[in-house]
């Protein structure tokens, strides 16, 4: 089979959505693809997983999600990468001076696949999965959707980069889920859950809520972010 096609296809999807002539959005994509701007959100997870569970049981989660990231970003650096060894769109001769980049960055040598795509989509669907709560479900898709799209817009990834990178954090969240389910983790302490106070794995409600201000918060400390680089760029 041809792949010729594809990868033509994926190289003027990327000149299409990389980008843009505006400030703001440069200022906003740079700071939301940075890890540092989501510690509190994850720092909040923690207390929401040790608040609903017992100790054992915390540490069981936490060693899974620490398993489900460690899973994607070694399939995506430590085996993807140097196997496919695809040039990202700011390394390959072809493009390079093509595409738009903020303030200079250009990653590392290769690009396929997308870690920030498997580390956060993995995240996403393994956290989704543990709370059942479908707020929170759509909250943390969308910041995985965030920060897969601002990789694009950055320059540093192929929308293939991405596309692949969302399907192993998807089978990676969703196969250590399935490992921790069989563990019946939860079923260790009896529980009488409220409908309205809990989920139906039962976390707490009101900790949903929390995690969901938490990440608006984040993304309102984003766009300020964004106005301020805008300003700053003005002068």
């Amino acid at each position: 089979m041809d792949i010729q096609p594809f990868i033509e296809l994926d190289k003027n999807l990327l000149l299409q959505w990389n980008g843009s002539d505006s400030l703001f959005w440069d200022g906003f994509m740079w700071v939301s693809t940075s890890t540092f701007i989501w510690i509190p959100l994850g720092i909040v997870l923690l207390y929401v997983i040790i608040r609903n569970n017992s100790p054992k049981e915390a540490f069981i989660t936490l060693l899974a999600i620490a398993l489900v990231i460690t899973l994607a970003d070694q399939i995506s650096s430590g085996i993807c990468k140097p196997l496919f060894a695809r040039f990202r769109p700011t390394q390959d001769p072809e493009i390079m001076y093509l595409v738009d980049t903020v303030n200079g960055y250009r990653g590392g040598r290769y690009g396929f696949i997308s870690s920030h795509a498997a580390n956060t989509f993995a995240m996403a669907v393994f956290v989704s999965l543990l709370t059942k709560s479908k707020r929170l479900a759509v909250v943390l898709l969308s910041w995985a959707v965030l920060n897969a799209y601002s990789r694009i817009y950055l320059g540093v990834h192929y929308p293939g980069d991405i596309l692949f990178g969302t399907i192993a954090g998807c089978l990676v969240g969703w196969g250590i889920y399935q490992i921790y389910k069989r563990l019946n983790v939860r079923k260790s302490t009896q529980r009488v859950y409220v409908s309205n106070q809990y989920t139906s794995s039962g976390y707490l409600q009101k900790d949903i809520h929390l995690l969901i201000i938490v990440f608006l918060i984040t993304c309102l400390g984003i766009v300020i972010s964004g106005i301020i680089m805008t300003q700053i760029h003005h002068f």
